[in-house]
């Protein structure tokens, strides 16, 4: 069975696909606010999100950032939004799909049987919170606790932490991190990536100079060790 998250802070809506859903053979889990879909995405893991934008804790395009942090589940985003600009928002944000308020039914299953079936590729289990010995990455909190302590970092550090734990054990080229942290002009300036590394072993490493999960691959890139 296909298990599908709605997450929308209109009881009434919530209710007919939860009823409409589940009448086409799908597991419906729901959840009424930002905060708790993550949560909901992170305890059921869901074959696919259907999501407001307009929620009362979190913007959607908040929730697709914290989803997209550590899952790939394909998120079909249901909302009064109709604005071009904000469908450009949602997309470039992580959403697979965009369908507009008042919506047809049969429209909304014809894009999620396509959704699951394009995921369906890619079965790999997704884990949000990475655990090693005394370091614990939350991708879908975007949190990291060092001992049992909160470490904080900056936006730029995140980035590159994120990246990398999301390709934890594979290693991560020096023009991807750049490019995907920094953007497309930046690929060439590797000594931001040799800055950025040594403040985050500082943080995170209890040997800063004799590191055990942010490795680097000389002259190619960088990996993070579990």
């Amino acid at each position: 069975m296909t298990d599908v998250l709605v997450v929308d802070d209109d009881p009434q809506i919530l209710r007919a696909l939860r009823i409409n859903l589940a009448a086409h053979g799908y597991e419906v889990h729901t959840a009424p606010d930002g905060a708790g879909a993550l949560r909901a995405a992170a305890d059921t893991r869901p074959d696919a999100v259907v999501l407001d934008l307009g929620l009362p804790d979190l913007d959607g395009a908040d929730v697709i950032a914290g989803l997209r942090g550590w899952s790939q589940v394909p998120i079909i985003v249901l909302s009064a939004r109709g604005e071009s600009t904000d469908k450009v928002a949602a997309l470039d944000a992580g959403a697979d799909d965009y369908v507009t308020k008042p919506f047809g039914m049969d429209e909304l299953l014809a894009r999620l049987r396509a959704a699951v079936r394009r995921a369906r590729a890619d079965s790999e289990p997704e884990e949000p919170v990475v655990t090693t010995d005394g370091l614990t990455v939350d991708l879908a909190a975007k949190t990291v606790h060092r001992d049992g302590v909160a470490v904080r970092l900056t936006p730029t550090e995140w980035g590159v932490l994120e990246l990398l734990v999301r390709h934890r054990g594979r290693l991560v080229s020096q023009r991807q991190l750049l490019t995907e942290v920094w953007g497309p002009r930046y690929e060439h300036e590797t000594h931001y990536l040799r800055v950025y590394l040594a403040q985050l072993r500082r943080k995170l490493e209890r040997e800063p100079a004799r590191p055990r999960h942010l490795l680097t691959e000389p002259g190619m890139g960088y990996r993070f060790e579990a």
